[in-house]
């Protein structure tokens, strides 16, 4: 064996260090020197990996990216940036199916299945005697799924979750007449295996199948009153509460493409906009939390997201004041603030924000000769510089459609160019002869 006396500097090496900034060689007893680096063809072995890896995605991406999402699942933020990331590839991530899905994620075709093992108060053991029973024959509705389970394993918490995450839509996506019939349907399922285990049999077991209606047994079961689904939030939220995140839909969908023209900024991608001024971003707060400062001041830390990832944002007293109402959990808000980095982590500084369902926009359309006019942009300029008024309450946002023959371009102006009211600022527009309306951020 042999051992190290010492760690000192011995100048430059012909190695590749893994990054210690001093006394990153060993001095053996023997006097000989022992770098603490990547040799050469380890070196070689991790760019070959690479090149694999990069081969894999390029070829066989749907492979790949259930396979991201399978080693990843315990970790909410990854997963989240893996699903944006199929979306940007154009691979879409389905809910999780009771007749499809396996343990894991799965790529089919062009797509990727939620797993099952990822629906959290479903045990791995019940997932597990689910697929199996289903090697028989795909279940055909709630009570079907019910009938055939084992009694062990007809769990009302687990068929919630179930229910929930959307893996029963195929039975019926009206996820609340399903939660409605769910007691009913539990009671005649364990009255079966009680008459099934004590040796009796029902009415419909004496039926012969090759005359009977398919199923007649499950079309017996009972159902519920007619009930209408749940709102699309409140359906997305406990969806979200299982699988920890937005699947069928998402909150924010219905305004991606407005997002992108007033506020481009991703969270993905918020890093790159550290120190460079005001940022706006569009988000859902997923976690509110309010703290006292130790002057006694209310603030919060929050936890934003959009389509792309999460981040942690705060919003300082002096904010606080203005947007405590704004702040509750699931609210969809325009955000202004400064990106912060601290080490390796981000979050966003938010000074000011509004509701989505507030957020005005003016749009101004102009053809292409008078966007490139010096004199009418100069018209334009003075309108909005008149409308602007005390920079903390400019908050609509300008937009320019440039119309030519054969297209027309979306152009966000600065934020130097929001203004204060909309209404007074589209009516002073168009008495200097420009092509303008108001318009919300839902409608826009």
């Amino acid at each position: 064996m042999v051992k190290i006396v010492s760690r000192q500097w011995v100048g430059l090496q012909s190695v590749y260090d893994i990054g210690l900034a001093q006394d990153h060689n060993f001095v053996l007893e023997n006097r000989s020197i022992a770098s603490n680096c990547f040799n050469k063809s380890h070196s070689t072995a991790y760019g070959y990996v690479t090149f694999q890896t990069a081969y894999l995605k390029a070829n066989y991406p749907v492979e790949y990216m259930a396979a991201l999402l399978t080693v990843n699942s315990g970790v909410q933020e990854k997963v989240q940036k893996y699903i944006a990331n199929c979306q940007s590839m154009g691979i879409k991530v389905e809910s999780p199916d009771i007749n499809r899905s396996g343990l894991d994620f799965t790529p089919i075709g062009d797509r990727i299945l939620f797993g099952l093992n990822a629906i959290r108060n479903v045990g791995q053991g019940a997932i597990e005697s689910i697929i199996k029973i289903r090697e028989s024959g795909l279940f055909k509705s709630l009570a079907d799924l019910c009938d055939r389970l084992e009694h062990k394993l007809l769990n009302r918490r687990t068929l919630e979750a179930l229910i929930h995450s959307g893996s029963l839509d195929i039975f019926n996506p009206n996820r609340r007449q399903l939660m409605e019939d769910l007691p009913l349907v539990m009671d005649w399922a364990t009255s079966r295996a009680k008459d099934r285990n004590s040796g009796q049999g029902s009415l419909f077991d004496l039926v012969d199948t090759s005359t009977a209606v398919p199923n007649l047994g499950f079309e017996t079961a009972p159902k519920g009153a007619i009930v209408e689904d749940y709102p699309p939030q409140e359906k997305l939220r406990m969806e979200k509460e299982l699988l920890g995140f937005y699947i069928s839909d998402h909150p924010l969908k219905e305004v991606q493409r407005s997002a992108r023209v007033l506020a481009p900024v991703s969270l993905e991608n918020l890093g790159k906009y550290a120190d460079r001024g005001t940022v706006s971003a569009i988000v859902m707060l997923a976690e509110v939390k309010v703290r006292n400062t130790k002057k006694g001041d209310k603030m919060a830390m929050l936890r934003v997201e959009d389509l792309t990832g999460q981040v942690d944002g705060v919003v300082f007293p002096k904010a606080f004041e203005r947007l405590e109402l704004l702040l509750q959990t699931d609210a969809r808000l325009m955000v202004w603030g400064k990106v912060d980095r601290r080490d390796e982590a981000i979050q966003l500084i938010i000074e000011d924000a509004e509701a989505i369902d507030e957020v005005r926009i003016v749009m101004v359309e102009l053809d292409v000769n008078t966007a490139k006019n010096i004199e009418h942009q100069h018209r334009l300029k003075q309108v909005l510089v008149q409308h602007r008024g005390e920079e903390s309450k400019a908050k609509v946002p300008i937009v320019a459609i440039v119309k030519s023959a054969q297209q027309r371009h979306f152009v966000r102006l600065g934020a130097q160019f929001r203004v204060q009211d909309s209404e007074a600022t589209v009516a002073a527009l168009l008495q200097e002869k420009f092509e303008a309306r108001s318009t919300t951020l839902l409608s826009g």
